[in-house]
């Protein structure tokens, strides 16, 4: 796992981030976290951990976050291998792991996580129904089939990471990822992935709010 890159969009994750940075070390040396203008200490937190941190002087939005840490990847020569993972300690490293092992192996370029390939995440009923209904009308906008279009965890070559140009924030953000993707056409694979819900993600607003803000984005853009 040498040759890949973590990419870590990180917004006042003091709480978490460090946690998560460790869990990923043993297995990825390669992590940097793109701080969108926190304002708790989370890039001390991060640097202290052993992550590079690239900041962003305000807030941009977690797609400005992305983009910048995929060009900060591509700055390595030998990266051969993304991996998008988030700060609040949502993702296993575990599931990164097999999904880079994918990628690395030729199997597709790009392996995108999907929490619904088998019952290891809980989920609300509002949630899941929000979110299948996005993967659903991402199918017939792009003709991707796939089952959750708004996850996260993704592990990608350096020819797709190349291929990104993201430029919306917010929820947008992977709508436009998932778009321009259709446009690459490259080798895609779905992987099961377990998200983990705590207290404190749902605290910053991982649950219902998301929910809202993707259904918002698929009736009003």
């Amino acid at each position: 796992m040498n040759r890949t890159w973590i990419v870590i969009p990180m917004y006042n994750e003091a709480t978490v981030v460090g946690s998560v940075i460790e869990g990923l070390l043993p297995y990825f040396p390669n992590v940097v976290c793109v701080d969108d203008g926190s304002r708790d200490g989370s890039q001390e937190v991060a640097r202290a951990a052993g992550a590079v941190v690239v900041q962003h002087p305000i807030n941009l939005g977690q797609g400005a976050a992305l983009q910048t840490g995929i060009s900060y990847a591509l700055q390595d020569p030998d990266m051969d291998c993304v991996v998008t993972f988030d700060a609040d300690g949502q993702h296993r490293v575990e599931d990164a792991i097999e999904m880079v092992k994918r990628v690395q192996n030729g199997e597709a370029d790009i392996v995108l996580g999907s929490r619904f390939l088998d019952d290891r995440t809980q989920i609300s009923s509002m949630k899941r129904l929000v979110l299948k209904t996005a993967a659903i009308q991402m199918r017939m906008a792009t003709g991707l089939r796939l089952t959750d279009a708004h996850n996260g965890l993704r592990a990608f070559n350096r020819k797709v990471a190349g291929g990104f140009d993201i430029t919306q924030n917010r929820m947008a953000h992977a709508s436009e990822l998932i778009h321009q993707l259709a446009k690459m056409k490259p080798a895609y694979v779905e992987h099961p992935v377990e998200i983990i819900y705590t207290d404190y993600s749902k605290a910053k607003g991982q649950s219902l709010l998301n929910s809202v803000n993707i259904l918002a984005e698929l009736l009003f853009k």
